[in-house]
């Protein structure tokens, strides 16, 4: 092979990209596409948008993915600091507990359940607490009678026989438990 030939031959724009490098015309096109055009959209800090199935957003300057974990992550992940006070929080049980709860640490708390003492509102906090409380249980429970009312009756066993394991009618046993779970709901202790 002489000095003057080359394995590969160079298309025109191989060579236009490498004259926009030199030059320093990094951005410049080499080609021109015709018939599809990508939908370019600003997007500013905060905002929120879907493209292609998945939540994206800009924060600190930076895109990224909405995780649909995320809001449960930050409940369940405390914070080194308290978002009330900025005072360290220690990873004790009952920093965690009250983080859980209110959102703050054990300190913070005291601090806010003093205040609603001496307001003389503790009565009325004390029964918020207890029916956020019931509330939260009757709608695990709901959870549960809907999984158990969604389940199959009707089985096939290795012998490929089919067997029932409906007992009585259970639209109707479904149906009286969500009517005694909403009155339950409506309820205020």
């Amino acid at each position: 092979m002489n000095q003057g030939q080359l394995k590969k031959e160079f298309k025109k724009r191989d060579v236009q990209r490498m004259r926009n490098l030199i030059t320093g015309k990094t951005g410049d096109r080499t080609q021109v596409s015709a018939g599809y055009e990508k939908n370019e959209e600003d997007h500013k800090e905060g905002d929120v948008w879907e493209d292609r199935g998945r939540t994206w957003t800009i924060k600190n300057g930076i895109k990224q993915t909405v995780s649909k974990m995320g809001k449960l992550k930050r409940l369940a992940v405390m914070p080194i600091a308290c978002p009330n006070c900025k005072k360290g929080m220690k990873a004790n049980h009952l920093n965690k507990k009250m983080y859980a709860i209110h959102g703050k640490c054990f300190d913070c708390v005291i601090e806010m359940e003093q205040e609603i003492k001496r307001l003389g509102k503790w009565e009325e906090y004390e029964k918020s607490q207890v029916n956020a409380n019931k509330n939260s249980s009757l709608a695990d429970f709901e959870n549960a009678v809907d999984s158990w009312y969604k389940e199959k009756d009707q089985f096939f066993t290795e012998s490929g026989e089919m067997e029932n394991w409906s007992q009585g009618d259970k639209k109707k046993a479904y149906e009286e438990i969500k009517e005694k779970i909403e009155e339950l709901k409506n309820l205020k202790l």
